[in-house]
């Protein structure tokens, strides 16, 4: 069997230790005779899936004791609403930072349950840079403050962390979640969707500070509310569970090779090497303004856009595949997640080193 280098935004690539795992355990976990997805999630084999899931998250995200981890559903585009039920309070009002089209599709949402301040916008220089803080202008009466850790489309990626004082910090980190270390601390939620760094796809993790519970719209159903879930352990409904179970492999993997400290150093790594190349060329361009490069997701433009189709069809025939750009902005996309091994990096390089010497 040969496995392809999937350069795909999400769902993404998975540690192949990971796979084999749950190909392994997928008739008989454990020795209980039957599959994680067959499981009652109240059992107590389950349970300790859970348990266990949660435990090795909190351990390498450094979360705090006042910090509840919830196991969701709904995905990122949910919490756009789940957030502001369960945040703006009735007749309150919330900052959000408009970096791009994920952006967007919270701020959107967000009108939906309250009033909305557009705090600092990249959009009139087409969402290449994250506004300078100097820039934002935020309401010290706000809920909380809204922004988008890191925009899959547009390739444009906080490498700091806003300061909004005593406004909670919200942050939608779907694509660069257990990339590299971060303060919780520094937040009062965090939201992702699995399926870009944690897992597969059916699973949403919410880390949010205990004094955010308990505020909901009163139009928030239950099992969308935070505090509810905190209450029952993420069990109110059924959670997502084979999500669950795999993505506490992956946290198990992501411990085995040292970490988030490891981890950064890995994908430092991996950019270095597809953004020098980038950099040095003339035939392909990344439009994002250096210091706020994505990490995880990496846009590139070929100089005569005609010639997409071949470069697609080239890199497929190679065992590359995904690398089309989002409908929104175009040209090619390089999702480089944890779990794209540098190897990936290096063929998509000498691929487009080739390309480039034959049609540039």
């Amino acid at each position: 069997m040969t496995r392809v280098f999937n350069f795909s935004p999400g769902p993404a690539t998975l540690p192949e230790s990971v796979l084999r795992q749950a190909a392994d355990e997928m008739m008989d976990w454990h020795g209980s005779g039957m599959s994680v997805m067959e499981m009652s999630h109240r059992g107590k084999e389950f349970m300790g899936i859970h348990a266990e899931t949660e435990g090795n998250l909190r351990e390498l995200m450094g979360i705090p004791g006042n910090y509840k981890v919830l196991f969701m559903q709904g995905g990122a585009i949910g919490e756009n609403a789940i957030v502001p039920m369960n945040l703006i309070r009735s007749g309150g009002s919330a900052d959000y930072v408009n970096t791009g089209e994920w952006s967007k599709k919270s701020i959107k949402e967000a009108k939906s349950y309250g009033k909305v301040n557009i705090a600092a916008s990249g959009e009139a220089g087409n969402f290449v840079s994250i506004p300078k803080q100097s820039q934002w202008k935020l309401d010290p009466k706000a809920s909380y403050v809204h922004i988008c850790s890191n925009e899959t489309i547009g390739g444009v990626e906080y490498h700091w962390t806003p300061d909004t004082g005593e406004v909670p910090l919200v942050a939608d980190m779907s694509s660069n979640i257990l990339s590299r270390p971060i303060d919780v601390s520094r937040y009062g939620l965090i939201y992702a969707g699995a399926q870009k760094n944690m897992g597969p796809s059916g699973l949403t993790v919410v880390i949010v500070r205990d004094d955010l519970l308990g505020h909901a719209l009163p139009i928030t159903p239950s099992a969308f509310n935070y505090q509810t879930q905190a209450e029952n352990d993420s069990m109110y409904n059924t959670p997502p569970t084979y999500a669950i179970y795999i993505a506490g492999l992956v946290c198990k993997h992501v411990k085995e090779r040292g970490g988030l400290k490891a981890m950064e150093e890995h994908n430092r790594a991996k950019a270095d090497v597809l953004y020098d190349y980038l950099d040095a060329s003339a035939f392909f361009s990344n439009p994002v303004a250096r210091e706020d490069r994505s990490l995880m997701n990496v846009p590139f433009k070929l100089k005569d856009e005609g010639q997409d189709d071949a470069f697609l069809k080239g890199a497929q025939a190679r065992g590359m595949i995904q690398l089309k750009g989002h409908r929104s902005v175009g040209g090619m996309r390089a999702s480089i997640y944890n779990a794209m091994p540098i190897e990936g990096i290096r063929a998509l390089v000498q691929y487009m080193k080739e390309f480039e010497a034959q049609h540039g």
